[in-house]
């Protein structure tokens, strides 16, 4: 049974407070696939990717640039976007961890890129083989080599509301790490919570924290994984403080190696039916998604992680 004959209103007045729009990151393809263990034929990521555009998402994270040795699922990135075939009006960046990952990004003719930063010591160390301060000299020249060849530069900034090793993290902290990404050129700021630990009030704290510091809302995104149950709760809570931009993967899929149980990122199903439910627009066809999570849990062999996609499909 789809949304429709479900009764869900197509339209409903925007609640208020909220965007009139959101635009869905969709980083299934890449985030969401990243971790598993058995290697997905490039043909099927190529179908996973096509099915999402159809379905109306309009930014589709499509792979990554790490070296094959750490990623070995993304190993084929430079053949999936040899066969990818691009739709007009979708972007489809990619992850580059470095001036190397750049190179093959600019060579396969990518136009939006994400690097990906830390805001603990020791995440950028044991992550990033780094310190918290000299990240950023690895991450210069990427930035100015890509928005200099034309690219627009994502970043992302890991560890924003809890670190593993380190606890809880301070807001101030996580506000100064992400200005130096702003500052080195970067268009868009998403702020991982990515052990899934954070909580409304700390999400009011951090966003509240870069709008004192004189950073335009417009350019925040959030990215949050379940593992407690709070990502859309602390979603509906971004939203109220102006972000507009939230990272998302259908079906639900990803995870953490970082925390035990991490159930993986916010599912892209679920943030619609929220977001239909308080009259924002997003673009996409909700059955559509519902439709191709779960035909991907069928290609991994096992269910999704989403409820809607459960309870539409199931």
């Amino acid at each position: 049974m789809g949304a429709r004959e479900l009764g869900l209103p197509q339209w409903v007045p925007a609640a208020a407070g909220l965007p009139e729009r959101v635009t869905i990151w969709e980083v299934g393809p890449r985030d969401g696939l990243q971790n598993e263990k058995t290697v997905v034929p490039v043909e099927v990521k190529l179908e996973f990717l096509d099915r999402l555009a159809d379905a109306g998402l309009r930014t589709l994270e499509a792979t990554s640039f790490v070296h094959p040795k750490w990623v070995p699922q993304l190993a084929d990135a430079e053949k999936l976007l040899a066969a990818l075939d691009r739709r007009d009006g979708v972007r489809y960046p990619v992850l580059v961890p470095n001036e190397r990952g750049l190179d093959r990004a600019l060579d396969a003719g990518v136009a939006d890129i994400a690097i990906f930063a830390s805001a603990t010591e020791t995440f950028a160390s044991k992550n990033l083989n780094s310190t918290l301060e000299t990240q950023f000299e690895m991450f210069e020249p990427v930035v100015s080599r890509a928005t200099a060849e034309g690219l627009d530069v994502r970043g992302y900034l890991s560890m924003c509301f809890g670190d593993p090793w380190e606890g809880a993290v301070p807001a101030e902290q996580v506000v100064r790490a992400g200005r130096r990404l702003l500052d080195l050129g970067c268009s868009q700021l998403s702020l991982g919570d990515t052990i899934g630990v954070a909580t409304a009030g700390q999400v009011e704290a951090v966003v509240g924290g870069f709008v004192s510091a004189g950073v335009d809302v417009g350019k925040l995104a959030v990215h949050f994984h379940d593992t407690y149950g709070q990502a859309l709760a602390n979603t509906l809570t971004a939203l109220r403080c102006g972000v507009s931009t939230v990272d998302s993967s259908a079906g639900g899929l990803g995870g953490c190696p970082y925390a035990e149980s991490a159930t993986g990122n916010l599912a892209t199903e679920d943030l619609v039916w929220m977001l239909d439910g308080l009259g924002v627009a997003h673009g996409a066809d909700l059955d559509k998604l519902v439709a191709t999570s779960a035909w991907m849990a069928g290609q991994l062999g096992r269910p999704s992680a989403s409820r809607v996609v459960n309870a539409l499909a199931g």
